[in-house]
């Protein structure tokens, strides 16, 4: 019994410090929770400066060069030589490719046989109106005189025209002919393919002895590209929002993906009419518009020494082995510079949001203690009309959330030009982003986290 006793005691003893404890911290974070509320809305703040604000637009994309060609064959059949290699700088005129001739010269020949046969035809035509001709005049004079019936000098003018006529058939078939001829010689020309530019073999799509199609009927075979690498562009691809405010000559600066630690220079040199769609879902696509951006900086060294630019080239640097090699297809990044305003009054980004005006009369309207959050589920049907305008929470000298209504210019990445009558300084309210842009109410007391 007297063991019994003794663990009931302990028992219930361990409850009462259990409750003692537990009554001791709902204590201290009740007096916690009620301080705080007492002291107002912990806030983080900011003040309104005065700077120079510039305007981004930041896309992704590739780079390529500014000058490439596709080289495709005009005629098909299987290439028997081909001198150059994916890499290898060629000049102007240089062979490529040649693609095996036999059968364009079998044509060429039946061509040429065909302009024989038919200039053989025109001089037979020739002499039989040189014939007619002859005894049309016979006939003439014996109708003159009487001697023959006018049907039979009839019959003589009609043979007489016949044989203009079958003359003049002959010219156009040695005509014929001859165009056929030509056309066969330029086939066979085609068979063999010379650099239209000089460059360098960038790509190279085919092997010796590989079988190639023409262009002649349908998309022909791509067999290399030959571009210029010494002037190289990236192009990206920039959302019909931001496009608006992209312009010729704007400069930009790049980030090559191959080149993590360097920044390069650029300049916008063209901007698509129409737009590029991109595949998304059935009833939502995403709508890009292509823009090109030239790099200034020296690169590619190799490529501008066999472009003739080595004088250039040896101004710019005085060795070249600090020059980026781009290579086509590699990834970067662009941020091009749009607009730019100087001296402006400025606050973080994060400061500026929204508010429904017509609700902000109906909270004020209201002398309830509800929270914020019941407040808006219970005021939001009785709203028919949303006033939404931009504002920004300044903390007055009695440590008051003051709304301001502000019209608000260009942004970068961290400030937003504010086209009001800030001087510079103010404290603004910039956090946390759940009081800025739900819950802060005008004149609310607030207390700025240190």
């Amino acid at each position: 019994m007297t063991k019994k006793k003794k663990s009931k005691t302990r028992r219930l003893l361990l409850i009462l410090i259990s409750l003692v404890i537990l009554v001791v911290i709902l204590g201290l974070v009740g007096s916690q929770f009620l301080g705080d509320r007492s002291s107002g809305v912990t806030v983080e703040t900011a003040k309104v400066e005065i700077r120079t604000v510039t305007q981004t637009v930041t896309a992704s994309g590739r780079i390529q060069p500014e000058v490439e060609i596709a080289i495709s064959p005009d005629v098909s059949g299987e290439i028997i030589q081909l001198p150059v290699i994916e890499g290898q700088q060629v000049e102007q005129g240089q062979l490529l490719a040649r693609i095996k001739p036999d059968f364009y010269l079998a044509q060429v020949e039946a061509a040429e046989a065909n302009v024989l046969q038919a200039r053989a035809f025109q001089s037979q035509r020739r002499a039989d109106l040189l014939n007619a001709k002859q005894r049309l005049e016979r006939q003439h004079s014996l109708y003159e005189r009487e001697v023959i019936s006018e049907s039979v000098f009839q019959e003589a003018e009609t043979a007489h025209e016949i044989s203009k006529a079958a003359l003049e058939a002959a010219d156009y078939s040695v005509q014929s002919s001859e165009a056929i001829l030509r056309e066969s010689k330029e086939q066979l020309s085609k068979t063999v393919l010379y650099s239209p530019m000089g460059g360098t073999v960038s790509k190279l799509d085919v092997e010796l002895g590989e079988r190639v199609v023409g262009t002649t009927q349908m998309a022909g075979t791509e067999m290399m590209v030959i571009a210029r690498l010494d002037q190289m562009e990236l192009e990206v691809e920039v959302n019909e929002n931001d496009v608006v405010n992209v312009a010729l000559a704007d400069s930009a600066t790049i980030e090559i993906d191959a080149y993590p630690d360097r920044i390069f220079k650029g300049v916008v040199t063209e901007i698509a009419n129409s737009a590029r769609l991109l595949a998304g879902s059935s009833q939502q696509q995403v709508t890009n518009f292509p823009v090109k951006i030239r790099i200034l900086d020296p690169h590619n060294a190799e490529a501008r020494r066999a472009a003739g630019r080595a004088s250039a080239l040896a101004e710019e640097s005085p060795t070249s082995n600090d020059y980026p090699s781009f290579r086509p297809g590699m990834s970067g990044t662009v941020d091009v510079f749009t607009q730019t305003v100087d001296q402006v009054t400025a606050v973080p980004i994060q400061a500026v949001t929204v508010r429904d005006f017509n609700r902000v009369k109906a909270q004020r309207s209201e002398a309830d203690t509800t929270s914020v959050e019941e407040e808006e589920t219970e005021t939001q049907p009785m709203l028919r009309n949303e006033d939404l305008r931009k504002v920004i929470f300044m903390v007055d000298e009695e440590s008051k959330a003051r709304m301001i209504e502000v019209e608000t210019g260009i942004a970068d990445d961290r400030f937003m030009v504010i086209r009001s009558t800030l001087v510079g300084g103010e404290k603004v309210i910039i956090g946390p982003y759940s009081t800025v842009s739900r819950t802060l109410r005008p004149d609310a007391t607030v207390k700025e986290r240190q």
